[in-house]
């Protein structure tokens, strides 16, 4: 049996949409150890120095004017605009993803985000092949960026996802509701004990997990300092990503709080964090949120980013899995609530659970097994 060929697409190494690759990838290699799958970040292989003007002008845009990515996310008329640009770069793009099909001959390409997803759309169409195209949303709301008519299959979150994407006018057949991939390491059953043991930490204290993203955004060190006002013993893990600057500035005030915090930059082992967390305050991504879900976690939103996370939230709240807070000042007051009313926190969780798919990458990697 010829071994299967898979090329997974993402953008932006230090993002959910590279997780959720990485996942698809890691459930494949469980499932078929022989196929041979390729990893790629399509706007650096295509537009290396592009990329890096992009990701700037993204993060100079998402810190300092958020109301300008509210705007441009999911517009419209923006993107009918945009539609002949779009078109110019996807045609540039074509002949390198020529001579990367030619020498990868992928039975199927993969994509978890829009971009790549449209330059291989245009380029089926450009050559006339019939190359499989999935499509794997890692948000909530479908954006329209999303829908081209190359694409054979689209994977979402969610039946509410599915149908957003069907009155986009995407045909039902094509659609498949398995959830967001993440890393199955995240369904394992550890022993709790050894991991409280491991990180020092208490398993008789209530345990809060605060997370920004890989990229360590939001207001954590004012979650952190409002937490010190939190009336009753708890214990925080604190994982500020790639943000070096967050890292090194709370390092240096840690000693000086009360309460017992444990530190991480970038880490590997949030599965492990999570785990043992009673409740999770975070940036609501699409992958985390899926992580979160899965394990069954309350998860606190502050001051969500406009476009896909704002949307994220929305869902969450809607289903009840999460609760959202404006002033990150005043999370002190949120955790008392929980902490002093335990059926509030246990409907969060269960809400979590309903909606959660644990099983979302397997699920996926068995799909783009058997298809086509």
């Amino acid at each position: 049996m010829q071994r299967k060929r898979i090329v997974l697409m993402y953008i932006s190494e230090v993002s959910g949409h590279h997780n959720a690759t990485l996942a698809i990838e890691k459930a494949i290699k469980i499932l078929e150890p022989n196929a041979e799958i390729t990893n790629i970040n399509a706007f650096n292989y295509t537009n290396p120095l592009a990329e890096k003007i992009v990701n700037s002008i993204y993060m100079g845009i998402i810190k300092i004017a958020p109301q300008i990515w509210d705007y441009l996310y999911d517009n419209p008329k923006v993107a009918k605009s945009l539609e002949k640009a779009k078109q110019n770069v996807h045609k540039n793009n074509s002949p390198k993803l020529k001579r990367l099909f030619e020498r990868l001959k992928p039975d199927i390409v993969v994509c978890t985000q829009a971009f790549p997803c449209g330059m291989v759309a245009y380029y089926k169409n450009k050559y006339g092949l019939n190359l499989p195209l999935v499509a794997v949303l890692t948000d909530y709301i479908p954006h329209s960026y999303w829908v081209y008519d190359a694409v054979d299959y689209y994977i979402t979150p969610s039946d509410d996802v599915s149908l957003r994407l069907i009155k986009k006018g995407v045909s039902a057949q094509k659609v498949k509701s398995l959830g967001i991939p993440f890393d199955p390491k995240f369904n394992e059953n550890l022993d709790r004990n050894n991991v409280f043991h491991k990180h020092r930490l208490s398993s008789h204290l209530p345990t809060i997990l605060i997370m920004g993203g890989g990229q360590g955004l939001g207001p954590i060190k004012t979650i952190v300092k409002s937490l010190e006002k939190v009336n009753g013993p708890i214990q925080e893990i604190v994982i500020t990503g790639t943000n070096k600057k967050l890292y090194n500035s709370l390092k240096r005030k840690i000693r000086k709080y009360r309460k017992k915090i444990l530190l991480f930059g970038y880490t590997q082992n949030i599965n492990e964090l999570m785990y043992i967390a009673d409740i999770v305050i975070s940036k609501p991504g699409g992958v985390t949120t899926s992580e979160v879900l899965a394990k069954g976690k309350p998860m606190i939103i502050i001051k969500p980013l406009p476009g896909q996370e704002a949307n994220n939230t929305t869902y969450l709240i809607q289903k009840g899995a999460a609760l959202k807070i404006e002033d990150p000042a005043k999370i002190n007051l949120v955790i008392e609530d929980l902490l002093k009313n335990p059926n509030k926190l246990a409907q969060l969780c269960a809400c979590a659970k309903q909606i959660s798919k644990p099983n979302s990458s397997m699920d996926i990697a068995r799909f783009l097994l058997k298809n086509p």
